[in-house]
């Protein structure tokens, strides 16, 4: 059996050449196991939607649906936080995209707290349908 080493650079050329054939962002499985340490409370939630109006309704949209107003100049469409595969991650994977960032999606690990970013993580379980 052939084995064929294909380099990084390659890879990061071709998506993009084929952005709608990107990878899919998966948090490491040390994150996903995080469990959340905010309880999910009316304040919680609250807490977490001012945060969300404030710095992720613009491309996500205010019933986060990915469809904000700055989403039109973003290469790769917002998530949809109303999606089955999004609502099934871990928190601990929602808590480290948030924290971390990729693309178009802002690193908040230095704006926000981890508490607010936990505060968000549930927030953005209100959206589940």
């Amino acid at each position: 059996m052939i084995k064929f080493v294909v380099p990084v650079f390659l890879l990061q050329w071709m998506g993009a050449l084929f952005p709608g054939q990107a990878e899919p962002w998966v948090a490491p499985d040390t994150a996903s196991r995080q469990v959340n340490p905010q309880k999910v409370t009316e304040k919680s939630i609250t807490q977490g939607k001012k945060i969300y109006m404030f710095f992720c309704q613009s491309c996500h949209g205010i019933n986060g649906e990915g469809n904000g107003a700055a989403s039109v100049a973003l290469k790769k469409k917002p998530a949809n936080f109303h999606d089955s595969i999004l609502q099934n991650q871990a928190d601990g994977a929602l808590h480290w995209k948030i924290s971390e960032g990729r693309g178009d999606m802002a690193s908040y690990k230095n704006s926000l707290s981890a508490e607010q970013r936990w505060n968000l993580v549930n927030y953005i379980r209100s959206f589940k349908n």
